[in-house]
């Protein structure tokens, strides 16, 4: 009895371990070992991340403020020149991305939501400069019209393609009619000319009474966009309602299906629809019931981590991992989950040097994950 009493806790310590990552311990997983280090435990509720050229990473939180950490240490100094958010529920300052030409031209996007003058607010798009510790030459590019006073499902993130054009998504704002409806941005992925200009070529352009801005619609909540140069190929996470949350290839004026079809319910257990498949709309890659609560997400390029090449590292907020997701020609092959109870991990990003970082909110950290050979 005893022996198996000693069993037992050597098991339920294993699990503990295994559930609850240790800042500066070694993790091995199926195919790769990490070191994680804690790059700060400091922040409130990190959104997004950029890396300069010069080393400093910005770091957005919901609140409105762009914070900077410099050789691995959060500094107390923050961005000056930040535009006031609509810091709602879900609703503030959101995505960060540099432009890829950012070395000559000096662009930083913010996702934003901004606030309308009616107690309202919707998201934005705008850059940028950065002269010191402050923005400057501020342009905003987008507004997602209508504005709302919800404070539900602003999305958003921003991809570059590498060709001039901007991608980024936005929300259905808790109003799923929205998500089919052409003459508004809302739950729908955008395309502009990284000018903020739209291109002639965009699906909806000559379809009347429809924004001339749309991608692709039919999308719930998108909080994950990444744009793979090597196949050209958009790809977007979204959350779902209670389960149904999805990996989607993301093409050119095709329709995602939400509130139409999906596999999950409403928060009620009520059903929101009795079908998960219709013609004209896609189905997802993958997709997650129960939920996970995908947000940001990045894919593996980096020589750091050859085994993960090619593979999204999907953050997930409700249960506070990291998902390994493995694609093979467009198809859902495998999944992994690690570093379960980090937190709610709200991105996940791949720096400029190759490296693999982890945000969570509440608490709010940024890891790095260290490749061991």
């Amino acid at each position: 009895m005893k022996n198996l009493i000693c069993a037992a806790l050597i098991l339920v310590t294993i699990i503990a371990a295994k559930a609850q990552p240790v800042a500066g311990s070694t993790i091995e997983t199926q195919k790769q070992k990490f070191v994680l280090q804690s790059i700060t435990t400091e922040l409130q509720r990190p959104w997004g991340m950029a890396f300069l050229p010069d080393g400093r990473i910005l770091v957005t939180e919901l609140a409105g403020e762009i914070r900077i950490i410099k050789d691995d240490k959060l500094l107390d100094e923050k961005i000056a020149g930040v535009p006031e958010v609509f810091n709602n529920g879900q609703g503030g300052l959101l995505d960060i991305q540099l432009h890829p030409d950012y070395a000559k031209n000096g662009w930083i996007y913010i996702a934003y939501a901004k606030p309308d003058g009616t107690k309202g607010g919707g998201t934005t798009v705008a850059r940028a400069k950065l002269q010191g510790n402050t923005l400057t030459n501020f342009e905003q590019l987008f507004n997602a019209q209508p504005s709302s006073r919800s404070g539900a499902h602003f999305g958003s993130r921003i991809v570059f393609d590498g060709k001039g054009y901007i991608f980024f998504s936005s929300g259905e704002r808790g109003k799923m009619e929205n998500a089919q409806d052409l003459t508004n941005h809302l739950g729908k992925i955008m395309r502009l000319h990284d000018d903020g200009r739209v291109p002639t070529d965009n699906p909806f352009v000559n379809t009347a009474g429809a924004k001339p801005e749309i991608w692709s619609y039919g999308h719930r909540n998108p909080q994950g966009l990444v744009y793979d140069k090597t196949t050209e190929t958009l790809w977007d996470g979204e959350h779902g309602p209670k389960g149904g949350d999805e990996l989607n290839k993301v093409e050119k004026g095709k329709n995602y299906g939400w509130p139409v079809i999906t596999y999950g319910i409403g928060y009620d257990d009520k059903s929101i629809t009795d079908i998960t498949k219709k013609d004209g709309m896609e189905q997802p890659v993958r997709y997650w019931v129960p939920s996970i609560a995908p947000c940001g997400m990045a894919m593996v390029t980096s020589d750091r981590y050859p085994n993960w090449k090619g593979n999204f590292l999907v953050g997930a907020l409700s249960f506070q991992l990291v998902a390994r997701v493995e694609i093979e020609n467009g198809k859902f092959v495998a999944e992994e989950r690690i570093l379960e109870k980090i937190g709610r991990v709200r991105t996940v990003v791949q720096s400029p040097d190759g490296f693999i970082y982890v945000a969570t909110e509440n608490p709010g950290t940024i890891s790095k994950l260290v490749p061991v050979k």
